[in-house]
């Protein structure tokens, strides 16, 4: 049987459930691949040299098409939903996250509200949680022809666009979010939003549940003594933002939810990305419920 290979999501979970031998506990023979190690695309792709950022049309569902490498990966559930129903891997039904998320504006932005929004392009990433949270944040608010976005790439390279004042507003979560707030950035609409668990490879249900039972047992000692384990948002980080982010000032992050991912939450995802023509017709995927989710 291979090992199972483990990449933390930008979540204090995994981290947590290493340090303390969770998964050894369960049985798991596993990899823990640090998203900041050797092959690590963590440090921001745009540069500070560069007047305007790139667009970047390429997110969390593409990297999911071509195929991540580890056996179960995290993204938004609308891109691991849309995924699993292309074929492109298995959901996994009894678990699924929430994580804080916002659209952040610098300390001197006139703009205030959510409705300030309107005809201001929010950066965010193609096809990602960002992009699906916060068009459906600001259509509460907002008629359609008045919400624009910016493709620029993941939660760093927003967060390194803000900070250089190159972007007006951006749609950030996790650590890269913490460090807008504690550079004095204001939310300006809050885009919390539901994350999945996509099934890459031929992990065995023995495997899966080892997994999401040793990071239940993370999530329980998070609750119980978060103080003793926001460092590892560091891990999170590139370096050269250790100095202007102080983990004793963030809050837990992602948490996750031990609960069914059902039919109706999996249909209603569906129906409103198809609403919006979200995605175009080569990759939007017909398999339903029972086949695309593990349950």
């Amino acid at each position: 049987m291979p090992k199972f290979r483990i990449v933390p999501h930008g979540r204090l979970q995994e981290w947590v459930a290493e340090e303390k031998g969770y998964f050894a506990d369960e049985g798991l023979s596993y990899e823990f691949v640090p998203s900041n190690g050797p092959n690590s695309t963590m440090n921001p792709s745009v540069d500070s040299a560069e007047v305007a950022p790139m667009e970047i049309k390429r997110g969390a569902f593409e990297s999911m098409e071509s195929g991540r490498a580890c056996e179960i990966s995290s993204a938004c559930h609308w891109a691991v939903g849309m995924a699993a129903s292309a074929a492109h891997g298995r959901m996994w039904g009894h678990a699924y996250s929430v994580t804080p998320s916002a659209i952040w504006v610098a300390p001197e932005s006139p703009l205030q509200t959510p409705e300030d929004l309107a005809g201001v392009e929010v950066a965010v990433g193609w096809h990602s949680g960002s992009h699906f949270s916060a068009l459906q944040a600001l259509q509460s608010v907002l008629p359609p022809d008045q919400i624009k976005m910016q493709f620029v790439g993941g939660p760093r390279d927003r967060m390194h666009l803000a900070l250089d004042r190159r972007v007006e507003a951006a749609n950030v979560f996790g650590a890269p979010g913490y460090v807008l707030e504690q550079q004095g950035f204001r939310k300006v609409m809050d885009t919390s939003f539901m994350i999945g668990f996509l099934i890459n490879g031929d992990a065995t249900d023995d495997q899966l549940w080892a997994y999401f039972n040793a990071l239940q047992r993370a999530q329980r000692e998070i609750d119980a003594a978060k103080e003793q384990y926001q460092h590892y948002f560091l891990k999170e980080l590139p370096q050269r933002y250790h100095a202007i982010f102080d983990p004793r000032k963030a809050g837990i992050g992602e948490r996750m939810v031990f609960e069914p991912y059902t039919r109706e939450m999996f249909d209603r995802t569906h129906r409103w990305m198809l609403d919006w023509q979200i995605f175009p017709e080569g990759q939007v995927g017909s398999v339903d419920y029972e086949e695309a989710v593990l349950v």
